[in-house]
């Protein structure tokens, strides 16, 4: 599927709904698929007390929701702004198969850069996005591996159980 402008509207529409909702941003955000809108979302971090609650994150658990799956290949998305390093890896894991983003990352950081924490919380995109390039023990924040051996056979026998349900086995302890 080619670039909608009705799609890209609809994003821009749907961030303009910051402007008289509390607690959101003017970040929205749909996911597309055969020409069908199946997910939306608006920025919501400070509402929902949640980091993640982007207008791109939200439009794809919406999506994710709608259509029952957290595969989203052959889905585009359409966003009002750039999308952030956060945004860009939940695309990438949802396999959205394009993106189309109206404002830059340079036009919302000129416009939205200046404002005290107390209007919107920071967020260093170019930090950001250095630290995501990066596995987690180069990053800026401290870390440390613990537990590994338990962890991992946690995974370990979580898989083995979902290959036997997979394939229709009965598991011990069910009847």
């Amino acid at each position: 599927m080619s670039y909608d402008e009705t799609f890209m509207r609809r994003a821009i529409e749907i961030s303009a709904q910051a402007l008289e909702t509390p607690g959101t941003e003017p970040f929205g955000a749909v996911v597309v698929r055969d020409g069908q809108i199946v997910g939306e979302g608006i920025n919501r971090s400070r509402m929902t007390h949640d980091p993640t609650s982007h207008g791109e994150t939200e439009a794809i658990r919406d999506a994710c929701r709608r259509l029952g799956t957290v595969d989203l290949t052959g889905c585009d998305l359409y966003t009002s702004c750039e999308p952030c390093a956060l945004c860009v890896a939940a695309m990438e894991i949802a396999r959205i198969s394009r993106l189309y983003y109206a404002a830059d990352m340079a036009q919302a950081g000129a416009i939205l850069g200046p404002l005290p924490e107390e209007v919107r919380f920071p967020i260093d995109v170019d930090a950001l996005t250095q630290a995501c390039a990066h596995p987690v023990d180069d990053r800026r924040m401290p870390s440390a591996q613990t537990l590994d051996a338990e962890a991992a056979d946690i995974l370990d026998r979580w898989a083995t159980q979902a290959v036997t349900r997979h394939r229709g086995e009965v598991m011990p302890g069910q009847p």
